[in-house]
């Protein structure tokens, strides 16, 4: 039977929603007639913004929330960033609709107008990502990490007070506000990976739901698909949370899969890279041999002091 109205759970946040009001204008644009509501919803990630993430349960927060209205059926389907789902899926739940990436890298965003390298010593970086925050410190231990947490526009509005010299922020996330102008520079590999996924808006549904398993489908990219598979592998791997500082990043070129990831100390001292490029129909075993080669490397070391 076709479905003629469809539930979206998203958060409350700026970003979330438009996020989930681009879905739902895509929907509508490929099933003429189709209704489309929001349930907009507030996590526990969204009220907690004291403590940073890796200390009160991990990214998996912004989700429980939305989760628990698909399996009460008062969704039908919950609008996500990729880079915020668990590697481990919620029982009765499945993610297999990505949307084409957007930008997948990291922004930093400065009041003097200065890049990483030019920032002067002693600089105060906000970031709420022990990933991010590995990097900068690898990059640049003269400068001074503080966490920052909240939406944009806070971490915005933070920035331009004084409290911070600089912040770090993906660039999907300012882009899709019309506020990429903001960025000083955009930090990409090889010198910087982001995380997993990173840019890749998904939608979890029911397991058995086909109705609406059928209405989303047209909105798969197959390229992302693959890449997020390959970056979402990597991390599974390397039990890929927030208390581990790992990015991972995967790409196509001339038909063939590129991976880079790195996992590191939360002070930078420590910073172990791999990369690897094959077929893309061996995705999974280009993935488990560049998790496999940091792991030799000692990365199960870094994890377990982690954990």
């Amino acid at each position: 039977m076709t479905k003629k109205t469809i539930t979206i759970a998203t958060r409350k946040s700026e970003l979330a929603l438009w996020q989930a009001n681009h879905v739902a204008d895509l929907l509508r644009e490929r099933h003429q007639g189709l209704k489309v509501d929001l349930l907009p919803m507030v996590t526990q990630g969204d009220i907690i913004l004291d403590q940073p993430l890796a200390q009160i349960g991990g990214k998996g927060l912004f989700l429980k929330e939305l989760e628990r209205a698909l399996l009460r059926n008062e969704a039908d389907i919950a609008v996500h960033s990729m880079k915020d789902v668990p590697v481990e899926e919620a029982p009765g739940l499945v993610v297999d609709i990505v949307l084409q990436r957007a930008n997948p890298f990291d922004a930093l965003l400065s009041n003097s107008g200065c890049g990483l390298a030019d920032l002067p010593a002693g600089s105060r970086v906000g970031t709420s990502s022990l990933r991010r925050q590995c990097q900068l410190m690898s990059n640049r231990p003269d400068l001074k990490v503080a966490d920052l947490r909240g939406n944009v526009n806070t971490r915005l509005r933070k920035l331009q007070e004084g409290e911070y010299d600089a912040i770090i922020l993906a660039c999907a996330g300012l882009e899709r506000l019309g506020l990429g102008h903001l960025v000083t520079e955009t930090l990409r590999p090889p010198h910087w990976l982001p995380a997993a996924t990173q840019g890749t808006i998904g939608i979890q549904c029911r397991e058995n739901d086909t109705a609406v398993s059928e209405l989303i489908q047209p909105l798969l990219d197959s390229e992302t698909a693959l890449r997020t598979r390959a970056e979402r592998a990597v991390a599974t791997q390397l039990q890929g949370s927030c208390q581990v500082p790992l990015a991972v990043f995967a790409r196509m070129q001339d038909g063939h899969l590129h991976v880079s990831a790195l996992v590191g100390t939360p002070d930078g001292k420590e910073v172990l890279r791999s990369d690897i490029e094959g077929a893309a129909e061996e995705v999974d075993a280009l993935s488990f041999s560049i998790a496999l080669d940091l792991l030799e490397q000692g990365a199960d070391r870094i994890i377990s002091a982690l954990a």
